[in-house]
């Protein structure tokens, strides 16, 4: 579990690919298309998406799925074979040679991305005239690591890193000149989703229904660490799942410790808010628009701040195994061998990564649907797509027990992507496996593996 736990903390901490760009793996279908959904997503698949496709006229009555997960990892300057080694998380011991190997490969404003998803349970029901309610439970996580050279060398060299030879700690630079271009990032949200949406208008040739969504979030762990343009800040809070020994930290005064107990233990908790329209046209045309994640996670439980300080010598050699993020967090966290000063804080409040999505597409016929969509971000934090993202895509079922899934995007940190996306279908049952790029699971050097999979989703009847 410790191995796991951070991987996926890493997963959640920012990223200008890959949390920045806010990546939804939890839904099979959607990954196939290469994360185009708002209009293409009904019943429980439109929470976070889009709520006004949960009345959309031939969803299905009920849906419900259990265990739909997914995985993305990226890297701009690893190799396939150094990220293979990672996720193995061996424990085996790096060699000096190896040290030095990854701090170069690591000097990289893009070098380890990494974005995991599971729903737990999700399930939706049409009631009559009222409309359409659903719910989800699903852990959500995504990371970022992008490092300049002495970051780099500092976490994989520890102490004999070259900044530190003739350190002077009255006259070391101070961080935002050390580490300038560095960014980590890191969080874990345990969300549960209650949407809500049904018809406003029913025309012979116009459809227009809307929708609402709420989600209660409970913070796992978050760390942020950004240093860019002459400023440094940097904060953390992690469940006791993370294992992080605090030393002194946790007997000063103001300092809230969470005790290792049961359960993922969350150490903040947060409300957000989605709101979706979705239009039909005729018997072709449909567009869609919405917000989502409009609302605040607030931060309270082992919550450490840090801010612009002279840089710290590390005691310990940095990295000394595959297992990157156990070693990691001690460094850039608040272990007892970190870079910064942290100071314990009551309370942190922030915004959630706020996003417009707006789409259009074509129900050509029962076996082929096309789209295109754009999403950008409406405010610029931790988790907000770094720029616009666009893509364009279609499911076709060459025959009624077999749907593909694919399409082309781009934008918001990634290059050019072609999805693919295979699904088993029957009247009351899917299965499917797909991968947000084809290329990059081909790739040997830039390489992003990534897929998703749903093997009990099941649907009954049809709205009408």
């Amino acid at each position: 579990m410790k191995h796991l736990s951070y991987w996926l903390a890493a997963a959640l901490l920012g990223a200008p690919q890959l949390l920045q760009a806010q990546t939804d793996f939890s839904n099979f279908a959607q990954v196939g298309r290469g994360g185009l959904g708002v209009t293409f997503a009904t019943d429980y698949q439109a929470i976070g998406v889009n709520p006004g496709n949960l009345a959309r006229v031939g969803s299905p009555k009920i849906a419900f799925t259990v265990g739909e997960f997914g995985l993305g990892i990226g890297s701009q300057s690893l190799t396939r074979a150094t990220i293979k080694r990672f996720i193995d998380a061996s424990g085996r011991e790096l060699t000096q040679a190896e040290k030095q190997g990854l701090a170069r490969d690591f000097t990289s404003d893009q070098a380890l991305n990494l974005n995991a998803d599971a729903t737990t349970v999700a399930v939706s029901v049409s009631l009559p005239v009222f409309g359409t309610v659903a719910f989800s439970n699903r852990q959500r996580l995504s990371s970022h690591v992008g490092l300049n050279k002495n970051a780099a060398e500092i976490m994989f060299l520890g102490r004999e890193a070259p900044i530190f030879q003739n350190f002077e700690p009255a006259t070391a630079p101070l961080v935002s000149e050390a580490l300038d271009g560095t960014r980590i990032q890191l969080a874990w949200y345990n969300e549960f989703n209650f949407a809500f949406g049904r018809q406003l208008v029913d025309l012979p040739m116009f459809r227009l229904s809307g929708g609402v969504g709420y989600r209660y979030i409970q913070g796992v762990g978050v760390l942020d660490v950004q240093v860019a343009d002459g400023k440094s800040t940097a904060y953390s809070a992690l469940s006791p799942l993370f294992d992080v020994d605090y030393g002194k930290v946790a007997t000063q005064p103001g300092f809230n410790l969470r005790e290792r107990a049961s359960g993922l233990q969350p150490v903040g908790e947060g409300h957000g808010f989605d709101v979706g329209l979705a239009m039909e046209a005729g018997k072709l045309l449909r567009v869609g628009v919405s917000i989502t994640d409009i609302g605040r996670m607030k931060w309270d439980g082992n919550l450490l701040t840090a801010q612009d300080q002279r840089i710290k010598q590390l005691q310990s050699d940095g990295v000394d195994s595959y297992d990157f993020f156990t070693e990691a967090a001690r460094i850039f966290a608040a272990g007892t061998d970190s870079l910064f000063v942290y100071q314990p804080g009551q309370e942190l409040k922030k915004n959630l990564p706020t996003k417009l999505r707006i789409g259009a597409g074509l129900r050509v016929s029962e076996n082929l649907e096309a789209g295109v969509e754009v999403s950008t971000p409406l405010n610029q934090i931790a988790g907000s797509l770094p720029n616009t993202f666009v893509g364009a895509a279609l499911d076709y079922k060459p025959w009624h027990w077999l749907r593909l899934s694919s399409g082309v995007n781009g934008g918001a940190g990634y290059g050019f992507g072609i999805p693919l996306g295979i699904t088993l279908t029957t009247p009351i049952y899917e299965a499917g496996i797909s991968t947000r790029d084809v290329t990059g699971l081909l790739s040997k050097s830039n390489p992003y593996v990534s897929g998703a999979a749903g093997f009990l989703r099941f649907r009954f009847g049809k709205t009408q």
